[in-house]
Formats: C-alpha cells, structure tokens, sequence
C-alpha cells in the first residue's frame, strides 16, 4: 500500500489528451522565426505554409499523389468540409463509439438530413467492422476514440476495390499509429493533438478518388465559403501548396514546424509510434497489476497507445464520478498529473495522454502517485 507520497514526480506533469504535451525539446524561444507582422501569402508565409504540408507528407510517409491541405477550425473543420462537400452521393454507413463520432453522426443525420445507415457501440468497445459495406458505400469513422480509448485494430475490414469512400477522423492517432493510406481516402487530424502543436488549425489530406469525387459531385445543399474546395468543378489546387482558405497563425505554424523537426529527430514516423507504444504498456502493465483500476477498453487489439482511457473497479467507491473527480483534483494538486479527467461525456474513470511527446520515465514517475491518490480518496470518503 503507497501510504505515504512517492519520492519521485514527473518532470512535466502535463498529460492533457487535448492541447497535448509539447515536444520535449521546446522552448517559446526557437519560434523567433516566425513570420509575424508579415502576410501568409508573401513568400516567406507561403515557404512557410509548404513546409508545414511537405514536412507532413514526409513523417506521416504519405504518397505523392496524396492532395494534404491546412484549413481553419482544428480537426473539427477539416472532417466537416469533407461531410459537406463529399457526402450524398452514395449510401453513408456512420461508425460512432465515442462523443466524437456521434458528433459526425449528428451533422450527417440531422444538419445534412442524409439517410444514413448508423452503427454504434458502448464507450470501450467497438462497432462490428465486419457488417461495414465499404465497397458500395461511403464510410464515416474515427481511427483512434479520443474519448473513449479505443481504435480501430487495422484496415483489414476496408475493401481494396471499393466503390465509395472512406473518411477518417484521424486526429488522435495521426504521428502515432501506422495508417494505411491506401485505404483512406479523406483523413484528418489537428495539430494540438500528437505533436503538442498549437490549436485551431486541422489538416485535410485526400486520395486521388477523393479529389474526383470533389469535381464530379456537387452536393444538393449550399456550402459556406469557407468549405469550398472546389472553384469550377476543379480543386482549388492552391488550399494544398500553401494558399490557405483563411488567414492561418504564423506562429502556430512555426510551432508545428518545431514539432515536425523534433519528431525527425526521434526517428520520425515510427520513433513516434515506438514513444507512444512504451508510453501506453506503462500504464497497461500498472492496470494489469493494481485490481482497483482497469483499461476502459477490454480488448486488447482495440486499445488506444495515445488516449489511454482508465476506470475504477473497487467496491469500496460511493460515487464513481465523484471519486474520479476527486483523484484527479488530489493529482493536479500535487502538479503530478494535469487534465486526466475522463472527458464530459464518457463514462467516469482517468484519461492519460501517453503520445509520443510525453516521456516515459514521466508515466513511470506518474503512476505510483496515482496508486497515492487513489488510496487518500479510498480514506476520505470512510
């Protein structure tokens, strides 16, 4: 029993699943070259602006052909302007098991008003993939379920020769699991999730069968400019070499430039995803240890390495949400562990960030204060 504080605390105790850790290295000082004061479509803001989509093409390792766009309003902004200019052309399949994805649902269903054919699953499972049509239909999914701890184990179930798309919300799994690009053809993710960027900036990348989808179909319902890909029946080819749709933060993308130059130092693509993997079995291992606490996704193949999502199981709790709660109030406290609570909407428990800017000796120095925290609230409440 952890009766008195451990000695040891995390270096950084920042483990929110949303603004994330920044890089290790970081330091505001290294932004001094941002382009401030100075217009994204002068050169120095554009050189800028297509660094930021090469360097993202080169540690995500995606192909050649592949269109990868920054666009406005996070990774919220970049799934709604593929729901609103690519959907109602096929059958829709929606797959949601976290707040997320129900949130895709609700714009599809009822803003779109598409008839869509809606599966869904429990926080901490999964729906079945085997029942999803992708060969006929378009397909709506998250990779990674920020909320919930669970991912898609692999792309198996996603049809080689599929007649309609499929569109991935990427943004937690993005820098830290392999994505197989030839299965999607939209995805999307935010710069403050894996990297630790800075907020409100989401990128669009599309495959080639996305990008004739975009100038053969035009959807039935008016879209806002700010959604426009197209101009003419043509890509607006200019939204993916750097000619934004709206005025971007220079700063923040030298940000994103930072964390791009640090995840190649760590070995990229695969560095990264090895960072998250030992982040994640940390905490796995501490679970399979502890019979208090337990990972919100029972299946192993479908657990998250980056949004760990964790829930109490001892008898002795009243109150789930309230003990929840209580421990990670106890922890940020301590300055042990910032931002873990289960988000709003998900079942109560402890969500710990373990993508691949957050070190491991952190995790391992974080926990034991966990089985601290855990054991002072188990006393408080008698």
């Amino acid at each position: 029993m952890a009766t008195h504080a451990p000695a040891t605390r995390p270096a950084n105790p920042r483990f929110s699943s949303g603004p994330c850790a920044k890089p290790p290295t970081f330091d505001v000082t290294k932004l001094a070259d941002a382009a401030l004061g100075r217009s994204h479509r002068a050169a120095i803001g554009k050189d800028k602006l297509k660094a930021a989509i090469e360097g993202t093409r080169e540690v995500l390792v995606i192909p050649a052909d592949y269109k990868i766009g920054i666009v406005p309003a996070s990774d919220t902004g970049a799934v709604e302007m593929a729901l609103w200019s690519m959907l109602g052309a096929r059958k829709v399949e929606m797959l949601a098991w976290e707040s997320f994805g129900a949130g895709w649902v609700t714009d599809v269903v009822k803003q779109l008003k598409i008839e869509a054919e809606v599966k869904t699953a429990d926080y901490g499972e999964i729906v079945d993939l085997a029942t999803v049509d992708t060969k006929n239909n378009d397909v709506v999914f998250t990779w990674n379920g920020t909320t919930a701890g669970v991912r898609v184990p692999d792309a198996d179930w996603i049809a080689d020769d599929r007649d309609g798309l499929t569109i991935c919300d990427a943004t937690s799994a993005a820098f830290a699991m392999d994505l197989p690009w030839d299965k999607l053809d939209v995805t999307t993710f935010s710069w403050q999730k894996v990297l630790g960027g800075e907020a409100a900036h989401g990128m669009l990348i599309l495959s080639p069968r996305a990008v004739e989808r975009l100038e053969s179909y035009t959807p039935p319902w008016p879209l806002p400019k700010i959604f426009r890909l197209t101009k003419g029946g043509k890509l607006i080819d200019g939204i993916f070499t750097g000619a934004t749709i709206n005025t971007p933060s220079m700063l923040a993308v030298e940000d994103y430039l930072l964390a791009l130059d640090w995840a190649r130092t760590v070995g990229g693509l695969q560095g990264l995803i090895a960072r998250a993997d030992a982040n994640a079995q940390a905490v796995f291992d501490f679970c399979d240890a502890k019979p208090w606490l337990a990972n919100l996704a029972e299946d192993a193949a479908t657990r998250s390495n980056t949004s760990v999502c964790l829930k109490f199981t001892d008898e002795r709790i009243q109150d789930g949400a309230i003990f929840a709660k209580a421990v990670a109030k106890r922890l940020e406290a301590e300055n042990i562990a910032l931002d873990i609570g289960a988000y709003r909407d998900a079942p109560a428990g402890l969500r710990i960030w373990c993508g691949g800017t957050v070190e491991t000796a952190d995790v391992a120095a974080m926990l034991p204060w966990l089985e601290w925290a855990f054991e002072a609230e188990i006393a408080a409440q008698g």
